[in-house]
């Protein structure tokens, strides 16, 4: 596992932190994306590119080349990047719609495509995209959002099915609420202790990542458990 190419989108979030620096920490080399325009707390094994829309496959390409040139190619690609919001239909617009297709869907469509020839070209390669418990049943208020995880859900079986016998695997990780400051600051009074930890996403992404999950492929697995 140690020295691999790996991306991961959304790479300046907290959970994107996270994920690249548990990569990091085994050896590999990461390339931090995200559309914020600039980057923070980069460390060792790391090169980042900033303000890059993702929805955009013009960006995501020149994203994909830069990473080919300088980790030396694409072993892993972290679909993170992704956006939430709540709103119900009555009070809400359809643009919120569109805006959670672009920011949950067509980021991780356009830049699975962009890296898909990489990846497939690698021993071993991983395609690991984040879901969403709660698109699984949407509550009041959820419908854009779990909306658009759901289409991160069929994404993932799809291309699954398309890249069968191929040696590269596609899942993906739906976890119930992340803690976050800023969940902590929209549900003051929530139960924080029942929320699911970056790191433990984190873990869960490194497994996928990793030899011993060759055989896992089409998965979309619950991560719901605070610790």
């Amino acid at each position: 596992m140690s020295g691999r190419s790996v991306i991961v989108t959304g790479g300046f979030g907290v959970l994107g932190r996270v994920v690249a620096a548990a990569f990091a920490e085994k050896g590999d080399r990461v390339a931090r994306i995200d559309f914020a325009p600039e980057s923070m707390d980069a460390g060792p094994n790391m090169i980042d590119l900033a303000g890059v829309d993702l929805s955009d496959p013009v960006a995501a390409s020149a994203a994909v080349e830069r990473v080919k040139e300088e980790l030396g190619g694409i072993d892993v690609l972290v679909n993170i990047a992704g956006g939430f919001t709540w709103e119900t239909l009555s009070d809400g617009s359809p643009d919120s719609w569109r805006r959670m297709y672009a920011m949950n869907v067509l980021t991780a469509v356009t830049m699975t495509k962009a890296a898909l020839p990489a990846l497939v070209g690698a021993k071993g390669g991983r395609i690991i995209n984040i879901g969403a418990g709660a698109a699984i049943k949407a509550d009041m208020g959820m419908g854009a959002y779990a909306a658009s995880k759901a289409g991160i859900h069929r994404f993932t079986e799809a291309l699954a099915a398309e890249l069968a016998g191929r040696d590269v695997t596609v899942n993906a990780i739906l976890p119930s609420i992340i803690d976050t400051p800023t969940n902590r600051k929209d549900m003051p009074d929530a139960d924080f202790g029942s929320w699911v930890q970056p790191q433990a996403v984190a873990d869960v992404v490194l497994f996928l990542a990793s030899p011993q999950a060759r055989s896992i492929h089409g998965a979309l697995i619950p991560v719901t458990r605070g610790a």
